[in-house]
């Protein structure tokens, strides 16, 4: 027990010390308030004994806990990791390239031999690794991706593929200080359906034939 209260006293000097580095730095919340948190969430146990989620809101001027996933422990060791200035990164791709969350591009002879993503210590990525994983049963947009990805490429690659999309998403978040705002399942599936039609569409175009909506379809043939 008194090894114990030892562990604890110096988790909670750990803890000080984070919130007052992070209080070093400018404010960049433009004095807007924090709206609350998203419904549900939950504080993890293992979670900073601080506000962590008002400190990264005034250091980022966002709040990235609004992506489907990631809680304010989660968004500080981002934030921890990749830093503030999104500059040293022109694209987002290229991002997404250093995290190890993109596709490889092992090529011999103009013959692509693997494309699977680096392995990678990155902090970053495992976190955006787990959020991924936490979203099979998610009603976001986050969500409706993951399971649409699992279905097509396994467990695996919707991963990679959810926190590469994750990924992109924070640097744009960080970068140009835009908020991201989810706009749930159901329009994530109106838009591929749309991208799908569209897709059918121009193919039957190219092969000299019109798409028409069926009004009353019937049963599939036998």
């Amino acid at each position: 027990m008194e090894l114990f209260e030892v562990y604890q006293t110096k988790i909670g000097d750990g803890d000080r010390t984070i919130e007052s580095c992070l209080q070093g730095f400018a404010d960049h919340g433009g004095g807007t308030p924090l709206p609350p948190a998203p419904r549900g969430s939950k504080r993890p146990r293992n979670a900073p004994a601080f506000d962590a989620r008002t400190q990264l809101h005034r250091l980022t001027g966002v709040d990235l806990t609004r992506l489907d996933g990631i809680d304010a422990h989660s968004a500080l060791k981002v934030v921890s990791e990749i830093g503030l200035d999104m500059s040293r990164w022109p694209t987002e791709k290229q991002v997404a390239s250093w995290l190890s969350v993109s596709p490889g591009n092992k090529i011999s002879g103009g013959k692509v031999l693997s494309s699977r993503s680096r392995r990678s210590a990155n902090r970053v990525a495992a976190v955006l690794r787990v959020a991924a994983h936490a979203l099979h049963h998610s009603r976001s947009a986050l969500g409706a991706f993951y399971r649409r990805m699992r279905a097509r490429l396994g467990a695996p690659k919707a991963i990679t593929a959810t926190a590469h999309k994750r990924a992109c998403l924070i640097y744009n978040m960080l970068k140009h200080g835009t908020e991201y705002v989810d706009q749930g399942q159901h329009y994530y599936e109106q838009r591929y359906q749309q991208r799908a039609l569209s897709n059918l569409s121009r193919r039957a175009h190219e092969l000299g034939y019109n798409l028409v909506k069926d009004a009353a379809p019937g049963p599939l043939p036998a």
